[in-house]
């Protein structure tokens, strides 16, 4: 088996091996492997010794920050306050200065008093308990051998745990499922107490002794589980429970919270009383043997475990489950469900792990009816609203600069800090606010903080223009806001930027120095060593788009001013053409210089006629495009493409007419909105995983690929239908996909709403929007809010 070793991070350490109730669902007792008869009941001093010593060797081997040990059985509180004060005391002693020890204790509670919550305290043991629910779902399983109900007893050591002095204590309750109870009255029973965390355990089966299904439905845990997610639900989610937060979680493209669901390498192993070293104890309820290793601590690591082929099989994610599961929408979620649920015995392909769970139909199901129920509420709106991609891209880079800030703690220079301090006087003020926020919404600040942060974590430091740039921002949104403050912004070459305004020039090739940049009533005074010069430039009031990205009334060009231009050719929007700002060097081909007044002139022509092209194919995509599109860089060569960061920006080469720049304005735009999507969603996860079949060729991609040019195709298939081609097959592929989630099917769902009905529409354009050559190059190639402190 391939793959690095997975360390162990959890280890289940059996303190005793017997139990003082009789119940007649639990694994150890009642199922196959009996191998508890032949161990001893405590766990002796020299396992508890050698132990300590493995668990020390085996976290300074990984560097592990922490480990979690989880006292068990049996039932671990017959082993007595002495022998578990042993346990406490020789973990804590070999892991002092090594790892951090999560010490945690599963138990049924019966023996639970405050001679052992006092000795949890002093070793910041947390408690575990299970309770199946109210007296008649807990009594239906755990009871004493002579019957009698152990729910007063379980509930007299619930209610300590939620005294002032023992609720830190509190880990949760363990619940097992019987489709017997009531769902709500178990709900409820549970929810009543308050606990800190509930889980809930499907009974141990497998495809030999599968589990009970009285009126014989195939998915009866599920719809009992689910009758449980509806009452938590409708009661305000009271408490949290972690089957329900690991499918969400894995539903939105996060991990999987519980060994019992989700693709995540298993990294448990077991600690018997006589030493032994064992898999997860729930493979006992698979056959005689099947958690055994054949190692003990006395004389094998934790690593000669870890390279096991049995916890190998466990820790192959994707490739660990059956064909059939790979293959299954729902795998990220479920993983296959738990390795013990998948044994079938006897010979050929079925027999062993390699199959579907024996919960499989309950787990689809139950994923599905999660997901039913909660798509609208954990959609991104940004998928569904430009304005919320508008915002959520805002609020990404102020987060970015943040984390800028925090990362240099301190050590940004003079002139760093000190732009800090005034832009949260520029954040103060109302219009300085609104200001700001154009400044940092402007693409190519995004492209300088990606950059700078790389730049700082890879020990290169912040120097040059990317240290410059905070204060030439906050100088920009001052002269927008029209507030009088003085900021001083360093040049260099003589030349000053302003992102979104345009360049001062201050001095000759080479010169360096700092200037202070300061609003006047008609525009804002440039000062520096040897001169002053004045700009007259219109501010904030006098803007032209919306509060997105607000464009000032350049003026023409003089001797210490370059403006950044703005392209005012209808029907296309007011766009920047920004050919000065130094981080719009983020296409794939270089960017074009400083244009004449000439030739920005003929780009701007060209822009219109293209635009116009689109206005009248595919108005809603226009519209889109002119609301969330703020600036054009020229480019040396190409068509169009999106940049790197920065969703509002375009690269515009200049093509060959207007057929092909529309083409390519279209493109561009799809892919720069797909980026942005993906930067502030989760569209997808395990990409790379599998391959897919273009419907539109015999090529196979990886799934970000597929997306990608399905959502490209569509687009372009409103203007052309040719590009329309194998689209409505490739949103099945998507939708049906193991790797997409919430949001990504939101998507395809916009997706089909966008296409729907619009393919005669699109047919009155064919042949007169696309070039001889099909479509330009570079169409469907392969390639919170923070505040100033």
């Amino acid at each position: 088996m391939t793959g690095p070793l997975v360390p162990f991070r959890e280890f289940v350490l059996k303190v005793h091996s017997r139990c003082d109730l009789a119940c007649d669902h639990c694994y150890v007792y009642e199922h196959a492997d009996q191998s508890w008869l032949t161990r001893p009941k405590t766990i002796s001093d020299e396992a508890i010794s050698w132990t300590a010593r493995r668990l020390a060797e085996h976290a300074t081997t990984h560097a592990l920050p922490s480990v979690t040990v989880i006292l068990h059985g049996g039932e671990p509180l017959l082993a007595g306050p002495a022998r578990l004060r042993r346990v406490c005391e020789e973990l804590g002693s070999a892991l002092n200065g090594i790892a951090e020890l999560d010490l945690r204790i599963h138990t049924n509670g019966v023996q639970l008093s405050p001679r052992y919550l006092d000795l949890f305290d002093e070793f910041h043991v947390r408690v575990g308990i299970s309770l199946d629910g109210d007296r008649a779902a807990n009594d239906r399983h755990r009871r004493f051998a002579n019957g009698r109900s152990s729910h007063p007893m379980v509930m007299r050591a619930v209610e300590l745990l939620r005294e002032e002095r023992y609720r830190h204590l509190d880990l949760g309750l363990l619940c097992t499922v019987d489709i017997h109870n009531d769902p709500v009255a178990v709900h409820d029973a549970l929810a009543e107490l308050e606990p800190p965390l509930v889980d809930f355990l499907l009974p141990h089966a497998t495809w030999d002794d599968p589990p009970p299904r009285p009126d014989g439905s195939p998915t009866a845990y599920a719809a009992w589980l689910l009758a449980v997610f509806d009452r938590w639900t409708e009661q305000g989610r009271p408490m949290p429970v972690r089957m329900f937060a690991s499918v969400l979680s894995s539903l939105n493209g996060g991990p999987s919270l519980t060994e019992s669901l989700g693709l995540a390498p298993t990294d448990l192993v077991v600690i018997e009383t006589d030493g032994k070293l064992e898999q997860v104890d729930s493979l006992k309820s698979a056959y005689e043997g099947a958690a055994a290793t054949g190692f003990d601590v006395f004389s094998n690591t934790f690593d000669e475990v870890a390279a096991h082929p049995g916890v190998r099989a466990r820790q192959l994610g994707l490739a660990g489950v059956s064909e059939t599961c790979r293959r299954c929408p729902v795998v990220r979620s479920c993983g296959g469900g738990l390795y013990t649920h998948r044994y079938r015995s006897g010979p050929g392909s079925d027999g062993g792990f390699d199959n579907p769970s024996v919960y499989c139909a309950d787990l689809a199901a139950l994923i599905r009816g999660i997901e039913e129920r909660t798509a609208a509420a954990t959609e991104s709106p940004a998928v569904r609203a430009p304005d919320a991609l508008l915002a959520a891209h805002l609020d990404l880079t102020r987060t970015l600069l943040a984390a800028l800030h925090d990362t240099l703690d301190g050590q940004g220079g003079e002139l760093w800090d000190e732009a800090w301090r005034l832009a949260a006087s520029v954040e103060a003020d109302a219009p300085g606010a609104d200001a700001l926020d154009t400044v940092l919404a402007h693409p190519y600040t995004r492209t300088w903080l990606v950059g700078a942060l790389e730049d700082v974590h890879a020990g290169r430091g912040l120097a040059g223009p990317a240290a410059e740039r905070l204060g030439a921002c906050v100088a920009a949104a001052a002269v927008r806001a029209g507030l009088d403050l003085p900021v001083p912004v360093a040049y260099r070459d003589g030349s000053l930027h302003l992102p979104t305004l345009g360049t001062a020039v201050v001095g000759g090739p080479g010169e360096r120095g700092v200037a202070v940049v300061r609003a006047t009533d008609d525009g804002f005074l440039v000062r520096w060593p040897d001169a002053v010069a004045a700009v007259p430039c219109a501010s904030a009031a006098s803007a032209v788009r919306g509060p997105e990205l607000r464009i000032a009334h350049e003026e023409p060009e003089g001797p210490h001013w370059r403006p950044v231009r703005v392209l005012r050719r209808t029907p296309a929007p007011a766009f920047l053409l920004d050919d000065l700002d130094p981080f719009r060097d983020g296409f794939g081909t270089a960017p074009a210089d400083r244009l004449t007044a000439e030739r920005a002139d003929a780009w701007g022509r060209r822009i219109a006629d293209a635009w116009a092209l689109l206005a009248d194919a595919v108005p809603e995509q226009a519209a889109e495009a002119a609301r969330t599109l703020t600036t054009v860089t020229p480019l040396a060569a190409g068509t169009a493409e999106p940049g790197r960061h920065g969703h509002g920006a375009l690269g515009v080469g200049e093509a060959a007419d207007g057929k092909e720049l529309a083409l390519g304005l279209l493109s561009g735009f799809r892919r720069a909105k797909l980026r942005a999507l993906g930067e502030v969603t989760d569209l997808y996860a395990l990409d790379g995983t599998w391959e897919h079949r273009t419907p539109w060729g015999s090529e196979h991609v990886t799934f970000s690929r597929l997306l990608a040019e399905t959502f490209e195709r569509a687009g372009l298939g409103l203007y052309d239908p040719r590009f329309l081609t194998g689209v409505p097959e490739a949103l099945d592929m998507i939708e049906n996909a193991a790797e997409v989630t919430v949001d990504g099917k939101q998507l395809i769902a916009a997706v089909r709403k966008e296409i729907s009905g619009t393919r005669s529409a699109a047919g009155k354009n064919r042949g007169r929007t696309v070039p001889p050559s099909g479509h330009p190059s570079n169409v469907l190639s392969s390639d919170r809010k923070v505040t100033f402190e």
